[in-house]
C-alpha cells in the first residue's frame, strides 16, 4: 500500500545562510558592481560640471565681446551727411526776356549728424540742371573740416559764365512758369574722408541731389523749402 509522501519544510539558520556560496557570491558581485558604478558616476559628474563651466565662461566672454563690438560699431559707424535746400531763386524768371540778366541764388545746408566722426571735404562742385541738361556749374568752398554734430551753410550764385541760358532755354522757362512751376535740380558732388580720432578713411565720392521748384515770382516754392536732398556714394 502506497503511503502519501510528506514534505518536510527546511529552514535555514543564520549560520546556514552564511554557508551558501552562491548567495554570498551574488551579494559580493552586487556590492563590487555598485562601487564601480558610483565611482564612474562621480567622475562623469565632475567632467560634466567642468565642461559646463568652461562652456559658460566661453559663452559669457563671447557675449561680452560681441556686445562691446556692437556698441562700438553703432557709435563709430559713419552716417551720410544730410543736405537740405533752404533757398533758391531766379528773380528775372518773372520777365519774358530776363535771360540776359539771369542769376540763380541758392542756400543749401550740409549736416554732419555723426557723434564722434568728423568729415574732411577735399573738393566740392555744384551743378545746376534743367530737364537733366547742365545749365550751370561752379566749384564751391575751399577744402575744410566739418566737426561732428555740425552744420555748414553752402550758398552762392550762378551767373555770367557759370550760368548758361540762351533764348531757347529761357522760352522753356517762361512756358513752365505759365504752368505754375519751373523745376530744377541742384547736384553737389564732393570728395570727402571720414575721421575718427587719429584714423582717416579713404576718399569717397558723394552726390547730393536737391530737387527745386520755382514759382512764377522766381522764388522757391514753399513745399520745397527745407526739403531733404538725396545723398549717395559712388
Amino acid at each position: 500500500m502506497n503511503t502519501p509522501h510528506q514534505q518536510i519544510p527546511i529552514q535555514f539558520t543564520p549560520d546556514d545562510r552564511l554557508n551558501r556560496p552562491h548567495v554570498n557570491e551574488g551579494r559580493q558581485l552586487r556590492r563590487h558592481h555598485t562601487a564601480r558604478y558610483y565611482v564612474h558616476r562621480v567622475k562623469e559628474s565632475l567632467t560634466t560640471r567642468v565642461s559646463k563651466l568652461i562652456c559658460s565662461v566661453f559663452l559669457s566672454l563671447l557675449f561680452i565681446v560681441g556686445l562691446i563690438t556692437f556698441i562700438l560699431w553703432l557709435s563709430l559707424r559713419p552716417h551720410r551727411p544730410r543736405y537740405h535746400i533752404h533757398e533758391f531763386s531766379i528773380p528775372s524768371i518773372a520777365q519774358d526776356n530776363g535771360f540776359a540778366t539771369a542769376q540763380a541764388t541758392f542756400n543749401v545746408t550740409a549736416r554732419n549728424a555723426n557723434l564722434n566722426i568728423g568729415i574732411y571735404y577735399d573738393t566740392m562742385h555744384l551743378t545746376l540742371y534743367y530737364q537733366d541738361q547742365n545749365i550751370g556749374e561752379m566749384p564751391l568752398l575751399f577744402p575744410f573740416y566739418q566737426s561732428p554734430k555740425n552744420t555748414t551753410v553752402l550758398y552762392g550764385t550762378f551767373s555770367g559764365s557759370t550760368l548758361v541760358v540762351d533764348t531757347a532755354r529761357w522760352t522753356q522757362f517762361v512756358a513752365d512758369r505759365m504752368r505754375g512751376m519751373v523745376s530744377f535740380r541742384l547736384e553737389v558732388v564732393t570728395s570727402m574722408r571720414f575721421k575718427v580720432a587719429t584714423w582717416e578713411s579713404k576718399n569717397h565720392k558723394m552726390h547730393a541731389n536737391c530737387l527745386i521748384g520755382v514759382g512764377p515770382d522766381g522764388l522757391l516754392i514753399t513745399s520745397y523749402k527745407e526739403k531733404k536732398c538725396r545723398v549717395y556714394f559712388t
